[in-house]
């Protein structure tokens, strides 16, 4: 399998906790004295598997890809769809350090 790299490194907030809640998986800001609901986000269970593989470190597209193809039944292509899709949409919450 060859992963296009593409050097474009990222890395999750790490004043961010990812909370599960029966089957919810939340992204929260414990630094807020009371929750605000319109800052929690929502993550599916695979999305809530990669922020655990990935947080505290520095991370690219290719790096998701690879850890969706190794541990799902998922090709390549649909993996970096999937990979593009799951940066953009942290990217669009604030979720990545800056």
């Amino acid at each position: 399998m060859t992963i296009k790299k593409d050097n474009l490194y990222m890395k999750l907030r790490s004043d961010l906790v990812l909370r599960t809640i029966g089957s919810d998986h939340l992204i929260v800001d414990p630094s807020q004295d009371m929750v605000d609901l319109s800052t929690v986000y929502t993550l599916n269970s695979t999305a809530a598997w990669l922020w655990e593989q990935l947080k505290g470190k520095e991370f690219d597209t290719a790096t998701i890809v690879e850890l969706l193809c190794d541990n799902y039944e998922v090709d390549e292509e649909q993996a970096q769809s999937d990979a593009k899709v799951l940066l953009a949409d942290f990217e669009k919450q604030g979720l990545l350090e800056k």
